[in-house]
């Protein structure tokens, strides 16, 4: 699966698409952004509701190029700029986590 795919997913909204397309290879879904930093593998999705620079800060460091926005959390420009600015791209749905985590986890099963 790769960073476009998820965009490819029903009910799936890119907010930021200024990013390297490359291969996803897990998913993470996380509010708590300690747990994210101690636990997210690299080149995996983060599936949160945290939609503020934070977010963004603590994909950077982990090394998580997406991030997908649940139950269609708003999400400042700020936020997107910042993201760009990072080249990790940013995805929005009206699906819960769960709900979202499964979409993704079919993707993944191939790998």
């Amino acid at each position: 699966m790769t960073i476009a795919d998820i965009g490819k997913i029903e009910n799936m909204e890119c907010l930021q698409d200024r990013y390297e397309d490359r291969d996803i290879t897990d998913a993470y879904t996380s509010d708590l952004l300690s747990d994210v930093m101690a636990n997210a593998s690299e080149y995996s999705v983060l599936i949160t509701i945290q939609a503020h620079k934070n977010t963004v800060a603590v994909a950077t460091l982990v090394g998580v190029p997406a991030i997908v926005i649940c139950n269609n959390r708003p999400v400042d420009d700020d936020v997107l700029e910042t993201a760009a600015s990072e080249g990790i791209a940013v995805f929005r749905t009206a699906e819960n986590q769960f709900q979202t985590s499964l979409r993704i986890g079919e993707g993944l099963k191939d790998l």
